[in-house]
């Protein structure tokens, strides 16, 4: 089987290729050929998937996915392609939206077509459940209409629309999978519970846009990777996935729990609310359950007392992603 990957050296994409490479997906004694492309922006980190790359087997390719057609050393007839490359922080999307139509449309087109042209079974385009925009009650099902709020969210909306048109018009395999927040270990410190445990670190109060009244379902990166492999294997052309954690808790009470587990003395401090802030994210994820047989493992508790102390006993990971930033990695 040969497999791309696009993104696949930032936060879930990399912990994709881990579980991939890991044998936790299958048997690493079955037969694939990987390849990841991806640029190296300043939140993807070549250290996250170095231990993999073999460059037979696993192949790296430090490229932007805007110019995939250039790439020489990726095969016709891929089995499936994964497309995690985006840029996700919905603040950098507001001061710079050029780079997100840049990259998760532009760029997701640029996959699609390669992957179209050179006969490539199945793509896979993982998208988020911000598309939905803010549910003020119940839970979006695959069926809910589109209403995105952020550049961000309008970026990946787009993607998704022009994934599935392919498939209307093409009938080219495309699978859209739409998941709530994820956490875990290795995730760059923009987002919100690594950012806290960085604040942790250097002793400083959480900072809680407006009334920190919002509320998030979270589930844990390697409920969500399970998730979309299973996609792969038993998901239908055409369709959309729900995934969520089905753990909703507002970010005030998430920020306090954070000062709990890491054992800390900060306090929480109110800042000036998000341009365009969504209240509430919530996904109805009763498809996957029932056409894939999706299931978290992961309990949220135990899932974030771990990550945090992954990230208290890895502080110069934590420490080094300002040089990540500053350098861009281009």
């Amino acid at each position: 089987m040969n497999i791309l990957i696009a993104g696949g050296a930032g936060f879930i994409g990399s912990h994709f290729v881990r579980m991939l490479c890991s044998g936790k997906f299958f048997s690493t004694e079955n037969q694939f050929k990987l390849f990841i492309i991806d640029s190296l922006g300043y939140a993807g980190r070549y250290e996250n998937i170095e231990e993999f790359i073999d460059n037979k087997r696993v192949i790296f390719i430090k490229e932007d996915i805007n110019n995939i057609s250039t790439s020489l050393e990726i095969p016709k007839n891929l089995d499936v392609v994964f497309n995690f490359a985006a840029q996700t922080h919905v603040d950098n999307s507001i001061t710079s939206p050029g780079e997100f139509i840049r990259s998760n449309v532009s760029g997701m087109h640029s996959l699609l077509y390669f992957a179209f042209i050179n006969f490539t079974k199945t793509f896979i385009q993982v998208s988020t459940d911000e598309v939905y925009g803010s549910i003020s009650e119940g839970s979006a099902t695959e069926k809910s209409s589109l209403n995105p709020s952020s550049p961000y969210s309008a970026s990946k909306a787009a993607a998704d629309l022009i994934a599935l048109s392919y498939f209307k018009t093409f009938k080219f395999d495309t699978r859209i999978t739409r998941c709530s927040n994820n956490y875990g270990a290795r995730q760059y410190p923009e987002k919100l519970i690594p950012f806290f445990v960085k604040c942790i670190i250097e002793n400083k109060n959480l900072p809680i846009y407006g009334s920190g009244l919002q509320v998030r379902d979270w589930i844990h990166v390697e409920d969500h990777c399970r998730a979309i492999w299973l996609t792969f294997l038993k998901g239908s052309p055409g369709n959309i996935y729900n995934f969520g954690g089905n753990r909703e808790i507002r970010n005030i009470d998430l920020a306090q729990k954070i000062i709990n587990l890491a054992g800390s003395k900060v306090e929480i401090e109110y800042v000036e609310d998000r341009k365009g802030h969504d209240f509430r994210y919530s996904v109805n994820d009763q498809k996957a359950r029932n056409e894939l047989n999706f299931a978290t493992e992961i309990d949220f508790e135990v899932g974030l007392l771990d990550t945090i102390s992954w990230y208290l006993s890895n502080k110069s990971w934590i420490e080094t992603t300002n040089k990540y930033k500053a350098e861009n990695r281009s």
